[in-house]
């Protein structure tokens, strides 16, 4: 890829990286704020009501899916990019001023959830917006590679807020982290949204949303982000909403809610618990380029299928082991082997979903779907396995995650390949010539269904 596409691409994972480290933080030093807005009661109850505020957040997604994707369809991606890192920015703030309960009551606890569905709102929009824009501003042949930097910037931003978190476990008392010190991580991310605001508004606009017409067969400008455009290719939404269903829960299960199970049900300490997510995180990043690079030579339904077969049979000896690994060692072992597993999904599920819609309704066609399912799934994981812990049937999670696995499985086994797919001729009816990675030439059938 040229200089420009990779300018393109730092520009749009960089604010991602910020966005998902005011997102991950929050899940990441619950357990330090959890008492700051509840009364005194049981640890788990504590960390089930911040978990349901965190879900709370995923019900915006939604609403922000469908905001923000139609102003990426009809304003561009760019203004969409600025809006949500716009909105990420004021939540964190939020989160880092609110009060306590011992100060304001249940007045800290709103504060909390309308930060939340700021953040909801913010991360909606997004994840379609970055993953359109990453995909169309890739080179032919390299939209895998593009793409898997969303979540290297995604997992890069969990990394520095976990990274944070051992920094202040290390320099301040358990004391202090629970009474002030968890507000640091909010002030920073407000901070570092402030300096992407700048970079992305003197970011460039993709060449395949500046380029498509609407007169040959692309999305009439009108209609361009309306739910309407959407519904002509309802069959792509369903899809996007049945691929993401096992990847998202396995998703959150083995970066937000690791390091509380490894503490809260494993029984290793908090540091402990921390530096194994840390240490399987860098690993997890690194190789998300490498995944994406094979889907581009290869194809994205091996990795999917690899994934979905992965995720369905191992997840319950995994969780299992790790239950009883006792030490950072097979805590750690255990930990890579799963986001290894989910590499398949994670590295290359933004491309394949933008690879699915014109670009008329491309940002709206990727946020509204996946936001559903992240509502319905992704956002509701740490909540579920928490209720199935007090239930006194943790293992019973671990085969919820294995089900939704195995959805996807045969999702992932009857839908078409979209790696030749030409981003600008998608859904027009239109044979195109299909550039492939190294130059060879196929023609293809570009229909939306």
């Amino acid at each position: 890829m040229g200089r420009e596409h990779w300018k393109k691409i730092w520009v749009g994972s960089a604010g991602n990286m910020v966005e998902w480290f005011d997102w991950f933080v929050y899940a990441s030093f619950a357990t330090y704020f959890a008492g700051a807005f509840f009364p005194e009661g049981n640890d788990t109850a504590k960390l089930m009501n911040t978990a349901g505020i965190f879900a709370v957040g995923f019900f915006m997604r939604p609403v922000g899916g469908w905001l923000l994707g139609r102003v990426g369809d009809r304003r561009g991606r760019k203004a969409a990019l600025t809006l949500t890192v716009t909105l990420m920015s004021a939540s964190a703030v939020l989160i880092a001023v609110a009060p306590t309960y011992g100060v304001a009551g249940y007045g800290g606890a709103a504060v909390l959830l309308i930060a939340r569905l700021l953040q909801g709102l913010s991360v909606g929009g997004e994840y379609a917006a970055s993953a359109t824009y990453l995909t169309e501003a890739s080179a032919p042949g390299r939209r895998g590679l593009a793409s898997s930097f969303q979540y290297v910037s995604m997992t890069v931003g969990q990394i520095l807020g976990l990274g944070l978190q051992i920094v202040l476990q290390r320099t301040m008392s358990d004391e202090a982290l629970h009474s002030w010190g968890w507000r640091i991580p909010f002030i920073i991310g407000a901070l570092g949204a402030a300096v992407v605001f700048y970079l992305r508004r003197n970011m460039l606009e993709t060449e395949v949303y500046e380029e498509v017409d609407a007169a040959a067969g692309g999305t009439p400008a009108a209609e361009k982000g309306t739910i309407r455009a959407l519904l002509v290719h309802k069959r792509e939404a369903f899809l996007v909403i049945a691929l993401t269903t096992g990847g998202t829960v396995a998703y959150y299960t083995y970066t937000t809610y690791l390091t509380k199970y490894l503490s809260n049900s494993a029984g290793l300490p908090k540091e402990t618990a921390t530096l194994v997510s840390f240490c399987a995180l860098i690993v997890f990043a690194a190789i998300q380029p490498l995944a994406g690079a094979l889907s581009d030579r290869i194809g994205r339904r091996p990795l999917l299928i690899t994934f979905a077969l992965g995720s369905t049979f191992l997840t319950v000896p995994i969780m299992t082991l790790l239950r009883h690994a006792g030490s950072f060692w097979p805590a750690f072992g255990l930990s890579l082997l799963a986001l290894l597993v989910i590499t398949g999904y994670t590295s290359i599920n933004a491309c394949v979903k933008a690879e699915l819609f014109p670009t008329g309704v491309r940002a709206l066609g990727v946020a509204l779907p996946y936001a559903i399912a992240n509502a319905l799934f992704g956002g509701t994981a740490e909540y579920v396995a928490l209720w199935f812990k007090r239930s006194g049937a943790e293992s019973g999670y671990y085969w919820y995650v294995a089900g939704c696995a195995a959805v996807s499985l045969i999702v992932y086994l009857t839908m078409r390949e979209t790696r030749d797919i030409d981003l600008k001729t998608v859904g027009t009816g239109r044979t195109v010539p299909g550039p492939r990675d190294g130059g060879e030439t196929g023609v293809e059938k570009v229909t939306a269904g």
